[in-house]
């Protein structure tokens, strides 16, 4: 039997909980083809979770494929669901983010002191630089890029992601004249690197190899699986 979750041991030690769910957990997409009463009382069933854990506040938005990062207080409770948004940065505790995902990247951050991130790429956010947008939220906060640690989940791997010679050229910026495979979790830890992280993990797991235990959108799937990440 699958697992409901996959979690990050690489952050275990730090005061968050971050995980990714699997097909196990079932499908968090609002434009499911199951029942919306469905869907949307497992997101209810991830609140309720989440508030026994403490945390007071879940951050959600409509995703775009763009860099936009949202900078989220502790002045309000409840779930909130954000238009043209691709990314999340919590300076409080008690707040959890979620971002769905069925081969895009699902990228943690996190500062030991418990501020933390959650952003989702796919190729263009990952051409836009997202990672980037996320690792300047916390230097505006008077955090060093430095000391954060950043963690990419399951996502689609470098072997089955086969673009376009467009697609290429803007996450790689040079000129390609046919298909060719790319690794947006090496692009986006360069891009990281670049920025002066350090810590830099990722999963071993891809969405399309491991089918059977995520929701790949280049498998044929409509499902999305959900990346949390609760600053406690």
């Amino acid at each position: 039997m699958l697992p409901l979750r996959e979690e990050v041991p690489d952050l275990a030690d730090l005061n968050v909980r971050a995980f990714t769910t699997t097909r196990a957990a079932g499908d968090f997409a609002w434009q499911s083809a199951e029942p919306a009463i469905t869907v949307f009382n497992r997101w209810e069933s991830l609140c309720l979770g989440l508030a026994e854990l403490g945390v007071r506040r879940l951050a959600t938005a409509q995703q775009v494929h763009g860099a936009r990062v949202l900078d989220h207080g502790g002045s309000w409770e409840g779930w909130l669901r954000t238009p043209d948004a691709d990314g999340h940065f919590a300076r409080a505790p008690g707040t959890a983010m979620a971002v769905t995902i069925a081969d895009c990247v699902p990228i943690f951050i996190v500062h030991p002191g418990g501020t933390a991130a959650l952003l989702h790429s796919g190729w263009r956010g990952t051409a836009a630089r997202i990672v980037e947008q996320g690792i300047g939220a916390f230097e505006n906060a008077g955090l060093r890029a430095a000391d954060l640690r950043v963690h990419l989940g399951p996502a689609i791997c470098g072997r089955c992601y086969e673009v376009s010679p467009e697609v290429i050229q803007a996450l790689t910026g040079r000129p390609a004249s046919r298909h060719a495979t790319v690794d947006l979790r090496a692009i986006i830890a360069g891009h990281a690197r670049e920025r002066g992280v350090r810590s830099i993990s990722q999963s071993a797991r891809c969405t399309r190899c491991d089918n059977d235990r995520f929701y790949s959108h280049r498998a044929g799937d409509s499902g999305r699986q959900l990346a949390i990440l609760a600053a406690r």
